[in-house]
């Protein structure tokens, strides 16, 4: 077990790592927007956000990459985390198997309003798929489990496989 004092620094060195990265990707989005401030700004205020907040979750998830992978380091001993990390790994890529199933399906206009807003959110899924990605790879290796390591890196196998296949359909669309 281990004592209380080195856990708690393990916790606060692991949080400070977030908090830096959190500061990381703010000042990169606060230089981009003073980099892009213009009318086309103004203009399109509604998708200037939609970039700034899709850059922020980018520069956050490269920049927490330390601290992440300090984080899953310190719980290298604890095994029944990694097995249920595994299967959530698992689940989480599940979806990302159905928004890429969603995407490529014909959309159907009597299509129920559930199953439509559901079918909304698939590209928002999408564009989630680089961040677990990194997530599920360094979960797999720091896996102590040889299961959950297989379990990691093929949910990462398969996140990387759905952003690429819509990434090649968004840049060859009419081939």
């Amino acid at each position: 077990m281990m004592p209380a004092k080195r856990s708690s620094s393990q916790t606060l060195l692991v949080i400070a790592g977030y908090v830096a990265a959190f500061i990381v990707a703010c000042v990169v989005v606060a230089i981009y927007i003073a980099a892009t401030d213009g009318p086309d700004r103004q203009d399109s205020a509604g998708m200037f956000a939609f970039g700034d907040s899709i850059l922020f979750l980018a520069t956050f998830g490269l920049a927490a990459i330390p601290a992440t992978s300090a984080a899953l380091f310190f719980l290298r001993p604890k095994r029944s985390f990694w097995r249920v990390a595994a299967v959530v790994a698992l689940a989480i890529t599940t979806t990302g198997i159905a928004a890429l199933v969603d995407y490529l399906l014909p959309r159907s206009p009597n299509a129920d309003s559930y199953v439509g807003a559901l079918s909304a959110l698939s590209p928002l899924r999408i564009l989630l798929a680089p961040l677990c990605a990194i997530a599920f790879f360094l979960s797999g290796l720091f896996a102590p489990v040889r299961s959950c390591r297989i379990a990691f890196l093929s949910a990462t196998a398969i996140e990387v496989v759905v952003f690429v296949s819509v990434a090649l359909i968004l840049l060859h669309p009419f081939q």
